[in-house]
């Protein structure tokens, strides 16, 4: 007859993350076996693992659920109650914050791939476009990036007033536009580009160029600079 466990604990040793992570080294762990160390407890008649399982077999299939469900989505899974939820989503976070930093270094105003990279993990997961301004100084050093607007789905509006005002109010000479396409496609649109030449227009008259405007996709980006597609100090690479 086969024995029910309900904690990584009561598991046999062949079968316990923790003694398979001392013996064989956290590789060797599957995605189920890294979860379940974080879930700790399963529920009644349900092992740790097997309440990873679950949570790794909902929306999208993989631990990139730890993004797409929601703190609410969590708590509908039997054997994850409101803390294990909010250790999950601070895992999410974490994951996040560990990858921008690993690029923190290289970002260079100079390097569209070392800007989208950094911001690529920070807005590749968010179901809604979201624009910002990154606001350089006259040695290309990064001093502020701001939240601009978080549209629909499908678009979202940039108005250059809010983003001279904020590079003003920081003393930045150049910027960066940095938004996100949720549909993973980092393709831009006619709507992009009317936007783009707007605020490239603004930054000429205002002497603070727009250098680059980038859209991050999934594990993908569109440079207009990279593409010689930008308005820069009074050019116009379009025509």
């Amino acid at each position: 007859m086969e024995q029910n466990y309900t904690t990584v604990k009561e598991l046999p040793d062949s079968e316990k993350p923790y003694e398979k992570f001392l013996e064989s080294g956290v590789e060797t762990l599957s995605d189920a076996e890294l979860l379940a160390v974080i879930i700790r407890s399963g529920t009644h008649g349900r092992r740790s693992v097997e309440v990873a399982q679950d949570f790794l077999g909902r929306k999208d299939k993989s631990l990139l659920n730890l993004y797409a469900l929601s703190y609410g989505d969590m708590l509908k899974i039997p054997g994850i109650g409101p803390v294990k939820a909010i250790q999950l989503k601070c895992v999410a976070e974490l994951s996040k914050r560990i990858a921008q930093t690993n690029y923190q270094n290289r970002l260079s105003l100079s390097n569209p791939r070392s800007i989208a990279e950094y911001y690529m993990e920070r807005l590749r997961h968010e179901k809604q476009e979201q624009t910002m301004a990154l606001l350089f100084d006259a040695k290309c050093r990064l001093l502020d990036d701001v939240t601009l607007t978080v549209g629909s789905a499908t678009a979202a509006f940039v108005s250059p007033r809010e983003i001279f005002l904020a590079a003003l109010s920081c003393g930045a000479v150049q910027l960066v536009l940095v938004h996100n396409h949720p549909s993973g496609d980092a393709t831009p649109s006619a709507e992009d580009d009317i936007a783009t030449k707007r605020v490239a227009e603004c930054g000429n008259i205002l002497g603070i160029p727009l250098v680059d405007h980038i859209i991050v996709g999934d594990r993908t980006y569109y440079s207009y600079r990279e593409c010689k597609r930008i308005i820069y100090k009074g050019e116009n690479n379009d025509e």
